[in-house]
C-alpha cells in the first residue's frame, strides 16, 4: 500500500458535509421563497394545449381562461424548434377537470379572439384530486419501501462491517441524493409529479449500487491489512473504486443531457422533467457515494472503538 496514492477523504470530510448543506440550505431557501410546484397527476386539475401560428398576447389569453373557466389560470408559449410548432398551455388549478360544455365555451372564446391564430386543442389532461392524492401516496411509498430494502439488504450483506452502521449510511447518502433531486425541481421550477418518483427510484439504483462497490473493497481491504486504522482502510478502498463510480455516471449524465438537450429542442415537457432532474442525481449519487457514505461510516465506526471496528466472521 502506498499512501502517497490514497486520497484523504476522511480528513476533508467536514468539507463535504459543508459543500452538500449548502446546497441543501439552497433548496430550502427557494422551496420557502417560491414554493414547490405539483404537477397535475398529484394535485388534480387539467391541462390544455393548443397549437397555434402567428403571433398570441398570453396575457390576453390567461385572462380569457381566468374569465371562462372560472378559476386560476397559468399560461406558457412553447415551440418545437425542429418543426416550428407553436403551443399555448393552460394550467388550471383546482381539485376537478373541465366539463365537456365549459371547455366547448372556452374554445369559442379563445378562437374569437384570436381569429387569425388558427387556434386548435392538441392535448387535454384532467385529474381528480382523490387520483392525484391516491398517486402521490404510492410515489412516496414506492421511495420509502425501496429505501427500506435497500437498507436491509446492506445489514445483511456486512454484516462484518457492522451491518447497521452500513446501512443506515447508505441511507443518509440515498436521502441526500432524493433531496438533491427534489431541490433541483424547485428551483428550475419543475413540476413534482411522476417523473419525479422514476428518477428518485433510479438514482436509489444507481447510488446504492457504487456504495456496494465501496464497501466490498473496504471489506477486501481489511482482510489484507489488518490492524490498519479504519479511516484509511476506508480512504484506500474509495480511492480504488472512484474512477469506476466516476466513469459510470458520467456515461450516465452525457446520456441524460443529450436526451434532455433533444427533448428540449422539441418542447417534449414530460422528458425534459425526467432527464434534468435525473442528469443532476447521477452527479450527485456519485459525490454522496464517494464523501458522504464513506467518510460517515468511519465516524459511526470510530466511536464504536478500534476493537470493535470489525466483527471476526465473514459477510
Amino acid at each position: 500500500m502506498k499512501n502517497n496514492k490514497i486520497i484523504g477523504f476522511y480528513s476533508k470530510r467536514w468539507y463535504y458535509f459543508a459543500f452538500s448543506l449548502t446546497i441543501m440550505a439552497i433548496g430550502i431557501i427557494f422551496a420557502l421563497t417560491e414554493g414547490v410546484i405539483l404537477d397535475i397527476q398529484f394535485k388534480g386539475g387539467a391541462i390544455l394545449k393548443y397549437t397555434y401560428v402567428g403571433e398570441i398576447d398570453e396575457n390576453a389569453a390567461e385572462d380569457i381562461a381566468t374569465e371562462q373557466l372560472d378559476r386560476i389560470v397559468t399560461t406558457q408559449l412553447t415551440t418545437d424548434y425542429t418543426s416550428g410548432e407553436k403551443k399555448i398551455v393552460f394550467n388550471l388549478t383546482g381539485e376537478y377537470g373541465v366539463d365537456a360544455n365549459v371547455q366547448k365555451t372556452f374554445d369559442a372564446a379563445l378562437k374569437a379572439k384570436f381569429p387569425n391564430a388558427k387556434l386548435k386543442l392538441s392535448e387535454s389532461q384532467m385529474v381528480e384530486k382523490f387520483f392525484g392524492d391516491k398517486f402521490l401516496r404510492q410515489g412516496i411509498m414506492a421511495i420509502l419501501i425501496a429505501a427500506v430494502l435497500i437498507v436491509a439488504y446492506v445489514w445483511i450483506r456486512f454484516k462484518m462491517m457492522g451491518g447497521l452502521s452500513a446501512g443506515v449510511m447508505a441511507l443518509v447518502a440515498l436521502c441526500h441524493d432524493v433531496l438533491i433531486v427534489f431541490f433541483t425541481c424547485v428551483i428550475f421550477r419543475i413540476p413534482i409529479g411522476e417523473s419525479f418518483v422514476a428518477v428518485a427510484l433510479s438514482i436509489l439504483g444507481y447510488s446504492i449500487n457504487d456504495t456496494i462497490v465501496i464497501y466490498d473493497r473496504i471489506r477486501e481491504n481489511n482482510k489484507a491489512l489488518a490492524g490498519v486504522p479504519v479511516e484509511t482502510i476506508a480512504d484506500l478502498s474509495i480511492t480504488q473504486s472512484m474512477m469506476r463510480s466516476v466513469n459510470t455516471n458520467i456515461a450516465v449524465m452525457v446520456s441524460v443531457s443529450m436526451v434532455y438537450i433533444i427533448a428540449f429542442l422539441h418542447s417534449i415537457e414530460s422528458i425534459q422533467s425526467f432527464a434534468l432532474p435525473m442528469a443532476v442525481g447521477s452527479i450527485s449519487g456519485c459525490y454522496s457515494t464517494i464523501c458522504i457514505a464513506g467518510p460517515l461510516w468511519v465516524m459511526w465506526k470510530k466511536k464504536k472503538g478500534n476493537a470493535a471496528l470489525f466483527k471476526e466472521k465473514s459477510a
